[in-house]
């Protein structure tokens, strides 16, 4: 039997996801991942810089569709709860150097713990935001009447959800909005959240609330098994020993192992379309075009690109592909010697630095937008964990604009500025900096996006095309999700079900299934 030829176009999580299932499932394809740059995980890779290793974005692992955790842990298993003790850490670390084979030793997953929070008026709140004596204090007398007053007001005072802005204040009240949401949110998409689709916090935020986290706090008190804890919520994650990029590493070689092919820098420029199918794309390689037929098409490339690389679309389809907004990522890495912040919580770690994996900048008089702690998500992401601390300074903004096209000294000093300007670090413990630039990082929801079900109909006539992952679907996806939309697609392909609903429709139900990791 002739085997299909399976082109996938993108070797990310989703594209390397589709890839793996097909011929772990099946002998009856032969499968090639198109990858436009030298890398392998796409913004679920991790960068190496001397030694220390940058998470882009900050990836949790954690799902509750059984089928992703039961990928993850075969990919990775899962190494024993880990302590925070200094000894036992520096003891673990030498594990990898015995046994006859130090890759596998290597091969594991930790649990980690979850901690978060929101650095506002120079102090620290909860991620979500808690109920805590300690968030009061913070807020003070007059800004805890103010926020109780207006949450009151939401609960009887329903705006209708016809923005972001809105979504917010319904769950959690004018105040509480302008205090934790606004400003941030302003600083990820670059528009006010009023003129933001409220898409977006269906997706991302669902089911969260103040009445969420008043719940969740009693049934942790009363230990009442809470088997729909909103998943913001959630305290634990497992995460790959080196970061993300190893477990997708791992998945590339292990379906290399079975048979399948990865070109790197093979940009996809073209896609030849032939009514409603695709015969062929056309890479740019080394600055000549190279064709490359196949039967199916499995796209995780952004779908503004596919749409313009594509010939024979009406004009009102290319209009909204193009109009389709994405913001992009820069990630600035510092390594400090120490940080000002102090550890006031109960969590030991390293150095007692504070245990934040991520902190969330609220603070209106600078750009940074969130702040991670490479050495909380692993120690082992560090090269000297036990004297220095790794930072990722993370910053929103649009391709070519002003921040963008700093070089990398001037962002780097722009960034060590702005964490001095804060009060998380003194000038002369800075050690080094490295700056990492991601396109189209963040799918974004204005502009065009109000139409994009007209495209995804078009699209969905195309017989041979799967679109998979954030940017295949124009979807502020999760790793987890991204996932799930490649599952589904296989499942496809395998039984010959030719509906696509299942794949377009992974992460818009209402109630949560899968956890978030890039929050």
């Amino acid at each position: 039997m002739k085997k299909k030829k399976v082109v996938i176009i993108g070797a990310g999580p989703a594209g390397l996801t589709a890839g793996y299932e097909l011929l772990r499932k099946s002998k009856n394809f032969d499968v090639t991942i198109l990858e436009e740059s030298n890398e392998i995980g796409g913004i679920s890779r991790t960068v190496k810089y001397k030694g220390n290793r940058m998470d882009i974005g900050g990836h949790r692992f954690f799902s509750k569709d059984q089928n992703v955790m039961k990928f993850w842990e075969e990919i990775m298993p899962l190494q024993g709860k880990p302590s925070y003790d200094d000894k036992k850490l520096k003891r673990n670390k030498n594990l990898a150097k015995k046994g006859p084979d130090p890759e596998k030793e290597d091969r594991v997953m930790l649990i980690r713990q979850r901690v978060s929070r929101i650095y506002y008026l120079k102090k620290f709140f909860d991620y979500p935001i808690s109920m805590k004596l300690q968030t009061f204090k913070n807020m003070g007398l007059t800004r805890t009447f103010m926020a109780g007053c207006s949450y009151i007001k939401s609960i009887f005072i329903k705006k209708k959800e016809d923005s972001l802005e809105n979504f917010y204040i319904n769950r959690f009240g004018k105040k509480l909005y302008s205090m934790f949401f606004e400003k941030y949110t302003e600083k990820l998409w670059g528009r006010h959240p009023s003129n933001i689709s409220a898409d977006w916090g269906a997706q991302r935020v669902k089911g969260l609330s103040i009445m969420a986290v008043i719940k969740d706090m009693f049934k942790k008190i009363f230990h009442i098994n809470n088997k729909k804890i909103e998943t913001s919520l959630i305290e634990e994650f497992i995460y790959p020993k080196y970061g993300p990029g190893q477990l997708w590493e791992t998945v590339a070689k292990e379906y290399e192992k079975m048979g399948g092919k990865i070109l790197k820098k093979h940009l996809v420029v073209k896609i030849n379309k032939n009514k409603n199918k695709i015969d062929s794309v056309f890479c740019k390689v080394d600055n000549k075009e190279k064709e490359i037929k196949g039967d199916i098409f499995i796209s995780s490339m952004p779908l503004k690109d596919l749409i313009n690389g594509m010939n024979d679309i009406p004009k009102k389809i290319n209009n909204i592909a193009a109009g389709l907004p994405y913001r992009d990522f820069v990630t600035v890495g510092l390594l400090v010697n120490k940080l000002n912040l102090k550890n006031e919580t109960d969590i030991r770690t390293i150095g007692n630095i504070v245990p934040d994996c991520w902190i969330y900048v609220q603070e209106p008089d600078v750009k940074l937008g969130r702040i991670q702690i490479f050495n909380n998500w692993s120690p082992y992401m560090v090269k000297d964990v036990d004297k220095t601390v790794w930072i990722g300074l993370e910053y929103f903004c649009n391709e070519n604009d002003d921040f963008w096209n700093m070089s990398d000294k001037e962002c780097i000093e722009f960034a060590s500025k702005e964490l001095v300007k804060m009060g998380v670090i003194e000038k002369e413990d800075i050690l080094d900096g490295h700056r990492e630039k991601v396109k189209k990082a963040y799918p974004a929801y204005f502009d065009t996006y109000d139409k994009i079900d007209d495209l995804i109909s078009y699209i969905n006539k195309i017989d041979n095309l799967y679109c998979v992952g954030r940017n295949g679907q124009h979807r502020y996806n999760n790793m987890d999700h991204s996932m799930v939309t490649s599952f589904e697609t296989v499942n496809n392909i395998i039984n010959n079900i030719s509906t696509k609903n299942n794949i377009w429709n992974v992460n818009t139900e209402k109630e949560y299934h899968e956890e978030k990791q890039e929050d």
